[in-house]
């Protein structure tokens, strides 16, 4: 099978973007003008054969040659710097951005398609410029005209790489424990110290220099997160005039050594402990973005980017895996259908087990609802932006919030599931690495946990997105269900089945939702969070396959039959969880509240 075949579905991209989703309607828009389908496909054929090209080659080498550490520099699998220059080259790094930062002005959504090549290509190699690109995004937003142009445009350039840097050896997800100090210094700048952990690209020789988006305390004696500053520190210090400087004092402790995505460096750095002395002082130059106080606001304009663009990613290795397991029960043999089982007749290929097509079913209704879901909220992201009415970006703000920790975090569990099937598919080989679907099961595994967990999702779902504004999040997702119920329960016996499902579990998670928003404790009310997290989830993916079986309308070819088989997979074996999950949310069970963890 051709790689990018192997990679991502083009048919099915085109039937998102333009059947679906209508990004061309975009190029009314004055900041897609000079867009077009044409150019929107142009891109997207760009990518698919740079992925394929210069991204998927290298992809198991860069697992098993993963980044070490040798007298003090980190080195990586050779082929990363090349794959991400070409990325660079091709303007991809600033696609989204403003012309007047040398950007491509394409729309979000088209965008998030380009990258879900990358991720089913190289995850590890594209996790680089991901990280950059928010890097650079948050500063074009947040940052100074001056700091734009030292840091931004190089970074769009492909010459400097970024980070951000939250967690510490001592605080992991919890950044109110945040330790790192900044301190004003005469020249106006900050000079930090501390300790950061998790930090991924935080040492390597891809480019020029690296640019670290670090929080920190500017008081002694504040406190929790209101006391948290965002500071651009670089690698090496920007002259005026653009050169490189002297070496910052940032210093690389050591390396994480992970169970997958190991091509992308995984670091511990040190802020500030004098092992370097920019003007002869010891402590790392920061910028401070803003005002103080507001870092911690400032970083979740990076972090629900990159929240989103996991969901994407993660729905993009689901992805690959199926398609790969697909061509392996289509061309292995193996045993005979329970109806022909005399040993005289030939061995069929897997796929016409019936287990065999429930695994591969499940991992494409999987794979499609998510992709389905984080483009969804990727032209979100443009209405929130270039909605020509105030109340329609409002409204795309609202719905955006509330979806962003199920499209991160319902790809990331789902999809890990799908890549397990995969392996499971293959049978032995699966677990052999001679296939490449072990190595993305081990890539996804980290999606659950990076980018804020699976439980701090759940708990920013029900704790804030859903009673935030009286609610008004989730009654304007509730309403988009609402509409597509009512179309699709007049367009036939199929779509008004699903229809009829998805309105049930719909409007009973409204009911819970309300339940457990009137409960006085806390500690109650978000303790099974994650199961909330799970169900909602699956009520929207659902309400996602109505939506995509409403836009193929009277198609009838292969690919049409194969949707509709997924989604009436999705609505008769995965959306029956819900109402159990429903039902023990509703009963505000305690068990994990009430257990001494002395009984563990």
């Amino acid at each position: 099978m051709p790689a990018s075949t192997a990679l991502l579905s083009r048919a099915d991209l085109d039937f998102l973007l333009h059947d679906w989703l209508r990004v061309g309607e975009l190029t009314d828009r004055p900041r897609f003008a000079e867009h077009s389908r044409s150019t929107f496909d142009a891109i997207l054929d760009a990518c698919a054969d740079l992925a394929q090209d210069r991204f998927a080659p290298h992809n198991r080498r860069n697992d098993t040659d993963e980044p070490r550490l040798v007298e003090g520099r980190v080195h990586l699998h050779p082929e990363v710097r090349p794959a991400l220059d070409a990325l660079a080259e091709m303007g991809l790094l600033s696609a989204t951005a403003d012309h007047h930062v040398g950007g491509l002005q394409l729309p979000h959504v088209v965008h998030l398609a380009c990258a879900a090549w990358f991720a089913a290509a190289n995850v590890s190699t594209y996790g680089y410029a991901m990280l950059t690109v928010a890097n650079a995004q948050l500063i074009c937003a947040l940052g100074s005209t001056e700091q734009v142009t030292r840091f931004v445009t190089p970074m769009f350039e492909g010459r400097f790489h970024g980070t951000m840097c939250l967690s510490e050896p001592q605080a992991g997800s919890s950044l109110a424990d945040t330790m790192t100090r900044a301190h004003l210094a005469d020249d106006g700048t900050y000079r930090i110290t501390g300790t950061k952990m998790w930090i991924s690209g935080g040492d390597h020789d891809l480019g020029e220099n690296i640019v670290h988006l670090v929080l920190a305390r500017t008081g002694a004696d504040d406190s929790g997160v209101r006391g948290l500053s965002l500071f651009i520190v670089p690698k090496f210090l920007v002259e005026d005039d653009g050169s490189i400087g002297e070496r910052n004092d940032v210093s690389l402790v050591g390396l994480n050594h992970k169970m997958g995505f190991r091509g992308t460096v995984n670091t511990v750095l040190s802020f500030g402990d004098g092992t370097h002395r920019p003007s002869g002082s010891a402590g790392a130059v920061g910028y401070l973005i803003g005002a103080p106080g507001e870092g911690l606001a400032q970083m979740f304009h990076m972090m629900n980017a990159v929240r989103l663009e996991v969901g994407a990613c993660a729905a993009a290795l689901g992805y690959t895996a199926y398609l790969k397991s697909l061509a392996y029960a289509r061309t292995r043999p193996q045993g005979r259908r329970p109806d022909a089982k005399a040993a005289h007749l030939p061995q069929v290929p897997l796929v016409e087990h019936a287990d065999i097509r429930r695994m591969l079913l499940a991992q494409k209704s999987y794979a499609e609802g998510a992709l389905g879901l984080t483009l969804y909220c990727a032209r979100l992201l443009d209405e929130r932006d270039t909605a020509v009415e105030p109340a329609e970006r409002d409204r795309a703000a609202l719905l955006l919030d509330v979806l962003t920790p199920i499209a991160k975090s319902w790809p990331s569990q789902w999809c890990l599931h799908g890549t397990s099937l995969a392996i499971q598919v293959h049978g032995g080989y699966g677990y052999t690495r001679d296939y490449d679907v072990e190595q993305h099961y081990r890539d996804s595994r980290l999606n659950p946990i990076h980018e804020g967990t699976h439980g701090i999702q759940a708990i920013d779902l029900l704790g804030r997105k859903t009673s935030m504004l009286d609610g008004a999040g989730l009654e304007a997702l509730d309403e988009e269900m609402r509409r597509t119920v009512a179309t699709a329960s007049q367009l036939g016996p199929e779509l008004s089945a699903h229809a009829a499902d998805l309105d049930l579990v719909r409007a009973r998670l409204t009911e819970v939702t309300k339940l457990l928003h009137s409960h006085p404790e806390p500690i109650t009310r978000l303790a099974n969070a994650s199961i909330y997290l799970e169900a909602a989830g699956h009520v929207v993916v659902a309400w996602i396959w109505l939506e995509q079986l409403v836009a193929l309308g009277d198609r009838d070819d292969a690919f049409a039959r194969g949707k509709r088989s997924a989604a009436r997979y999705f609505r008769t074996y995965e959306l029956p969880r819900v109402t159990p999950q429903l039902d023990l949310l509703a009963s505000l069970d305690r068990t994990t509240v009430d257990l001494n963890p002395a009984w563990l």
